[in-house]
């Protein structure tokens, strides 16, 4: 397959996934069927089959796809130049504005692990781990350059992500804080937890 046909496709799987994901969002797993998903594309069902077996495969690439894009970002920021402090708060932001312009796609992300192999279910749990690895490096970092406080970071990764995940919960594109302004407030919030309170306090100084 030429290099064109092979980014051609990679391109409408990634289309579909999306449409995908809003339909599954909005009518929910079992209440959606692959011509419901098929026919908000415009496509046939059979065309369907050609990118994905069945409605739990379609399922697991939506997973596989966003957890890719979030590890490509966090992956960024901590191989990165910024300090400590500028890399979680970068790592933040970041998941917030994926996830609240990826909404549809992180809100199936929850849907329970029996739609999937016990393969497929490793690999998720794999993916999810290196994510949370990320996280505990650039914690880590913050400790060892004294601009963090002494923490249990595997309880203060599991807060921060459990923060940030719950923005699904709650977010309207169409509310009165933009997707930025909220990403600056978790940022705000969050790296109280952490950061050092004189070091903190320059923060505010230096804004």
């Amino acid at each position: 397959m030429s290099s064109f046909r092979v980014k051609k496709t990679a391109k409408k799987k990634l289309d579909i996934l999306r449409s995908a994901a809003a339909v599954l969002a909005e009518k929910g797993y079992q209440g959606t069927t692959m011509e419901e998903i098929a026919a908000r594309l415009l496509m046939t069902k059979g065309s369907m089959y050609y990118y994905f077996k069945n409605k739990d495969d379609l399922l697991y690439h939506c997973h596989q796809m966003i957890m890719e894009i979030s590890l490509e970002r966090i992956e960024q920021v901590v191989n990165s130049d910024l300090n400590p402090v500028e890399k979680l708060r970068s790592a933040i932001k970041g998941h917030i504005l994926l996830a609240t312009s990826e909404k549809s796609m992180f809100m199936v992300v929850g849907i329970p692990k029996q739609n999937f192999s016990d393969t497929e279910f490793q690999e998720m749990l794999k993916l999810r781990k290196s994510y949370s690895q990320f996280i505990d490096r650039i914690i880590v970092e913050g400790i060892d350059n004294q601009v963090f406080d002494s923490v249990d970071v595997r309880m203060v990764r599991m807060i921060i992500l459990g923060a940030l995940n719950s923005i699904q919960e709650w977010y309207d594109q169409g509310g009165p804080q933009s997707a930025d302004e909220i990403s600056e407030a978790y940022a705000d919030y969050l790296l109280k937890i952490v950061v050092k309170e004189e070091i903190l306090s320059k923060l505010k100084v230096d804004k």
